[in-house]
């Protein structure tokens, strides 16, 4: 709906920021007039466009001239996807206040701990079904939903404009006998007459329902007594819900728990301290002490079941860990989902427990992992509960979203009140109508690499992968500063290019190339060290290109003596 408004039907401003082209990094805005409101601020995993990088950001600099407009940001849960970028962002953004839910807050905060010039962070706990006046324009009612990591919220967000539902990271439980167990939330929220629904697209072209959480326990459970040795169980170390279920089984079948990865014991600890996880005393035993028990009394929970290099794992695979070493008669089991991109690490983690006698176990034989995340069948549920005037799928790639805005129209909204846009796109509603704007802000990928924030570029991406591609030679000319000959013969050096070895014939080449391109230059013509690596990389360059057909990066070095 394209409507014009007045000045007395001001629009909200409505901004993605992140994680609508991509799986992670998402972050939303909420404007209107001097009024921000921000949701979530989360990370994106490094691709394989993205040699060397630690994590991908939201860009902020629309929003860093105006911080002192951010009147609140909204965290829905403790996943790094939505928290992970706030050591980079918070002080860039005046350190604002922050309200999300206890479990979320004591994530946060632990992480904040290892950035040593982060600012202390202004935390502010909300419940489920806390009501919260930020600003003059906009206030918040929060929600629980069901993800797989407990006090996830979702928001209710009142605004001059209606009702807009966030509904960020999102699936509807159900009990074992599978019927669903908590559609009343999803009710009550309904009744707010919700305006503009904003809902999770990663799982929207996944057809029926997710598997229930209580099938996954059954699973685990007869797996747990199939076992006859230790059992080692690979998980996200966020999958909370999960994990504590894991440690009443272990409980019940009278077996002590380890725990092995740092991520893992910090968030275990956390949920402890505020009453998620209840462990009897004695269950969860000091990995050290596991030699202690008999085998087949021993539970090991781990992280590194995507099969990074350093994480416990791995590290057990590799006879690398101080305590556990792999025995024939383990039961492993990969109670998560591969991360795309993770395929071949993980495969390559598998093959060697295996070659090591391990009984392996992951989610194509057994069903042992259930996605937080909604499905067809769901995601259509909850849009006919909500019952919105618009609809924004959001958190996905392009085509994710658009397979979500069929299950919107399947459920009964107007293909013309559904909307799909891309990061830095402005939508604008009122009352009335909503649109999406030719207003964009800022968001292309801000880049973490080691301690650096947005110093890499794409100039330095593109040096990275042509590396990668195609190598390098190192041409070192030493050059006499009185008349600009060479002193000696110029050392080439290849790396990921060809060995030179084997290659005698274009190593001479492109030594008598260079000693050419060196004696064009006139004699009395002062020495240009940059005008010389200039005609190397262009002249060298074109000549490898034209031997081989490819364009390792030319790096001279042109030494004075």
């Amino acid at each position: 709906m394209n409507s014009k408004t007045t000045k007395k039907d001001e629009p909200v401003r409505f901004i993605p920021v992140g994680g609508f082209e991509e799986i992670g990094r998402n972050m939303m805005a909420f404007e209107y007039k001097d009024e921000i409101i921000l949701i979530d601020m989360g990370l994106q995993f490094p691709e394989e466009e993205t040699p060397g990088i630690d994590f991908i950001i939201p860009n902020t600099s629309y929003f860093e001239p105006k911080r002192q407009n951010i009147k609140a940001v909204i965290l829905t849960h403790a996943h790094y996807d939505h928290i992970g970028a706030i050591p980079y962002l918070s002080k860039k953004l005046g350190n604002p206040p922050i309200y999300t839910t206890a479990l979320t807050k004591e994530i946060i905060n632990k992480r904040q701990e290892e950035f040593l010039n982060a600012p202390k962070l202004n935390v502010r706990v909300i419940k489920n079904g806390d009501v919260v006046k930020f600003s003059d324009h906009f206030e918040a009612k929060f929600f629980a939903v069901p993800h797989n990591i407990p006090d996830t919220t979702a928001v209710i967000l009142r605004t001059p404009a209606g009702n807009f539902a966030n509904l960020a990271d999102v699936k509807i439980d159900y009990d074992a006998e599978g019927k669903p167990t908590n559609l009343e939330e999803f009710r009550a929220a309904a009744k707010e007459k919700i305006h503009v629904l904003f809902l999770d697209s990663t799982r929207a072209e996944a057809p029926g329902r997710s598997l229930s959480e209580k099938m996954v326990e059954k699973n685990l459970e007869e797996l747990f007594q199939k076992a006859e040795g230790r059992i080692i169980i690979g998980t996200f170390a966020s999958l909370l819900t999960r994990i504590a279920e894991i440690i009443k089984i272990a409980e019940k079948m009278n077996k002590k728990v380890a725990i092995s990865g740092r991520s893992m014991k910090e968030n275990i600890e956390i949920s402890r301290n505020l009453g998620y996880i209840k462990p009897k005393k004695g269950t969860i035993i000091p990995i050290e002490d596991i030699h202690k028990y008999n085998d087949d009394k021993v539970m090991v929970l781990s992280t590194g079941a995507q099969g990074e290099p350093k994480a416990s794992l791995m590290r057990i695979s590799n006879g690398e860990h101080k305590y556990i070493t792999i025995k024939p008669g383990d039961t492993v089991i990969f109670s998560s989902s591969v991360i795309p991109g993770n395929e071949r690490s993980v495969q390559i983690l598998k093959d060697n427990l295996a070659r090591q006698g391990a009984i392996v176990y992951h989610s194509e034989i057994v069903d042992i992992h259930s996605s937080g995340h909604a499905s067809q069948d769901e995601l259509r549920d909850i849009i006919r509960i909500m019952d919105p005037k618009f609809f924004v799928p959001i958190h996905g790639y392009f085509f994710m979203r658009s397979q979500n805005a069929l299950n919107g129209v399947e459920s009964g909204v107007p293909k013309e009140n559904i909307f799909l846009p891309d990061n830095g796109q402005v939508m604008e509603i009122t009352k009335t109508s909503a649109k999406i704007t030719d207003k964009t802000i800022p968001a292309s990928y801000v880049l973490v690499d080691g301690l650096g924030v947005g110093d890499v570029g794409e100039v330095v991406l593109r040096d990275r992968r042509l590396l990668a591609q195609e190598g390098m030679i190192v041409i070192i000319a030493t050059v006499s500063r009185r008349d600009g000959r060479l002193v000696k013969n110029p050392d080439i050096i290849s790396r990921g290019f060809i060995y030179l070895k084997e290659n005698q014939k274009l190593l001479e080449d492109i030594r008598t190339k260079t000693r050419g391109i060196v004696s064009r230059i006139p004699r009395h013509q002062p020495l240009d060290g940059d005008y010389l690596k200039s005609l190397f990389r262009d002249q060298i360059g074109q000549f490898v290109y034209n031997k081989t057909n490819r364009r390792p990066m030319i790096l001279p070095v042109i030494i004075e003596v």
